[in-house]
């Protein structure tokens, strides 16, 4: 450092440009010409310091190799490949071979220059290879997904007699494609001693958690004597990225009581299990502690995000106007967002002021708008999206930009299209696929096709409830008494039976569930009074109960008492019980919707002038004023 500071302010004379005359002067030139070579390194000059390189090269000198890995940090933050190349010709020239270091460094060059061949080739000819050696190529393995390379390459390394480190194992681990790799290594970094290791637990925890097994990152976890961040932001992670959104955030409790500090990931990874979980306050809550980062980019995606499957648009676009930096995900989030929460208008619009700041649309963003164009009936607008898909934005479509057009078509009561688009796919139709055709069935009650589309849908998942639930119903409105007894027979014999309807409220930070034909909630009786007191009021303003939504078995009165114990009716009603006038009754339910229900919670909506947000498996549905946002049309 005291060079660089004694060269920056005592600046050296320019090469000489011509040759020297004799032996001599050659000799007395060179710790000129080194030491020029030397500050142009320091100082980062690439243009003068590769000049002074080729002079050096024309009097056969060379410079020390700390000179030349400074040279080669310069090559990198300009991202000058043929200058790094120039460096490793020079430096092997003449029949030298420099010193392991130098070569390690040459590698790590060209590894991040993504020239993976010209490493492999200068790694395959060193005449010695360390632990640095061997570790920088197992991590280039990694990032190039050739795992199978990468644990290879680790059996060769010991082989070798060269035994991982820490950063070797922290690097490998990530190469596994199954738990028998995993727990292989496993019982090599503990036989090593290196178990304790930050970065080794953490990556174990995330390894495990990426093949599903929670069960063995928690006991990696739990070995662990003295806390570090690092690894508590990575088993908070692992639980949030398994959908266990409890777990993660009680393990983020814990961290925080532990006296943990919570840093961008570990927020991220709140974040994410509070939007599994609709956790709209607790959300808030963490993006008070997200401010003190300021325009952290996958942050404020991540809470973006979580206000949109929240259903809170007014934060999610506060949080977006706010964006300093927006990328592809920043914009087709909130395109999705707007979509599923019903503004379809609002999402095509934004889609285009997106074309118009020059970000290109990817996969999902094109999703987005044709899931717009799906829920708002835009058929037209839709059917041009995905027709020129390929032209437009270089986008092959996908098993799930067909399952857009094919509810789309359907809504549309177009289900001889649907039907010829399923079997026009380029990619094979999964039963998500078939579910969509079989949905719109039930909705224009074509009982041919609902009867081939279930068919296709139980080939691939003969244990799906909802398909013997929903064809049964169709039978039955079809007066198809025969049909209906025997897919109730099927199930019987197969064990199946309907998922019962479940829906979750939050209350002063609580979490309330509510299951149908269960009774066990502590207000459960003041709610159905309260319940059945407002469906009196309702019916007395023409409410009348739809009992085609329920089980067509059942006689007229016990259909219209199945209605009132759905679960979504029981946790509106308990919210509007327990919320403050004017708060936005916000429910989440496992199933979707019901045509009834939807009903039922535009009245409410209107009667007691609250604003309600439902959000199910397909969709947000905005409640206000005896109207949703989905207008009607989901």
């Amino acid at each position: 450092m005291r060079a660089v500071s004694k060269f920056k302010h005592k600046p050296w004379p320019p090469l000489p440009l011509s040759r020297p005359s004799s032996h001599m002067a050659t000799v007395a030139e060179s710790p000129t010409l080194i030491e020029h070579f030397t500050q142009y390194c320091y100082q980062r000059d690439l243009p003068r310091a590769m000049t002074a390189m080729e002079a050096m090269q024309r009097r056969g000198i060379w410079a020390d190799s700390f000179v030349y890995s400074e040279l080669i940090k310069c090559c990198l933050a300009r991202r000058a490949v043929q200058q790094g190349r120039l460096i490793h010709k020079h430096v092997f020239s003449n029949g030298r071979h420099p010193q392991t270091f130098l070569i390690n460094i040459l590698i790590n060059m060209y590894v991040k220059f993504s020239l993976l061949e010209e490493a492999q080739h200068l790694f395959d000819e060193m005449r010695q290879r360390n632990v640095i050696s061997w570790t920088t190529m197992i991590s280039a393995y990694c990032r190039a997904k050739m795992n199978s390379k990468a644990l290879e390459a680790l059996v060769l390394m010991v082989r070798e007699g060269v035994w991982p480190n820490s950063f070797t194992y922290s690097s490998v681990l990530r190469a596994c494609d199954g738990l028998w790799d995993l727990k292989q290594l496993h019982c090599s970094i503990v036989k090593a001693g290196l178990e304790s290791d930050v970065f080794v637990r953490s990556a174990l925890i995330d390894v495990y958690s990426k093949l599903g097994d929670l069960r063995n990152a928690m006991g990696v976890f739990d070995e662990m004597v003295t806390g570090d961040s690092v690894v508590w932001s990575s088993i908070v992670g692992a639980f949030a990225q398994n959908s266990d959104g409890h777990e993660a955030l009680d393990l983020f409790k814990r961290m925080k009581r532990a006296g943990f500090g919570a840093e961008e990931a570990t927020l991220t990874s709140v974040l994410r299990a509070c939007t599994a979980l609709a956790l709209l306050e607790l959300g808030r809550q963490v993006h008070v502690h997200a401010i003190k980062y300021g325009p952290d980019l996958i942050l404020n995606n991540a809470l973006l995000d979580m206000y949109c499957k929240c259903g809170s648009m007014e934060d999610a676009n506060s949080v977006f106007t706010r964006m300093v930096e927006k990328d592809v995900i920043s914009w087709s989030t909130m395109i999705a967002g707007l979509a599923q929460n019903g503004f379809s208008q609002e999402a095509l619009k934004l889609f285009e002021e997106m074309k118009v700041s020059g970000t290109k649309p990817n996969y999902i963003t094109v999703l987005g708008v044709m899931f717009a164009c799906s829920h708002a009936g835009l058929l037209d607008e839709g059917w041009y999206y995905f027709q020129n898909m390929r032209q437009l934005f270089r986008i092959d479509p996908g098993r799930e930009h067909y399952g857009c057009v094919i509810d789309l078509l359907g809504r549309a009561g177009k289900l001889d299209e649907a039907a010829r688009l399923i079997q026009e796919m380029e990619c094979e139709p999964d039963a998500v696929t078939w579910r969509t055709l079989l949905g719109a069935c039930r909705v224009h009650q074509n009982v041919d096709l609902a009867t081939h589309a279930a068919k296709q849908i139980l080939k691939m998942d003969p244990d799906d409830a909802g398909t013997y639930i929903l064809l049964s119903n169709i039978y039955a409105i079809s007066q198809r008494w025969d049909d209906v007894a025997e897919v109730r027979k099927s199930m019987r014999a197969r064990g199946i039976t309907k998922e019962p309807g479940c829906s979750w409220i939050e209350v002063n930070k609580q979490i309330h569930a509510f299951i149908m034909g269960d009774d066990s909630h502590p207000q459960i009786d003041e709610i159905n009074k309260q319940l059945s007191m407002l469906i009196d009021r309702l019916m007395g303003i023409g409410y009348v109960p739809d009992t085609n939504f329920v089980l067509q078995d059942l006689e007229g009165e016990q259909r219209e008492a199945s209605l009132q114990s759905h679960s979504e009716r029981l946790a509106i009603v308990f919210g509007i019980m327990n919320l403050p006038k004017g708060t936005i009754v916000r429910v989440r339910k496992n199933l979707r919707i019901c045509g009834d229900c939807h009903e039922f919670a535009k009245l409410v909506a209107k009667l007691k002038q609250r604003t309600i947000v439902i959000r199910d498996p397909i969709r947000y549905h905005h409640f206000q004023d005896g109207e949703c946002s989905c207008g009607d049309y989901w």
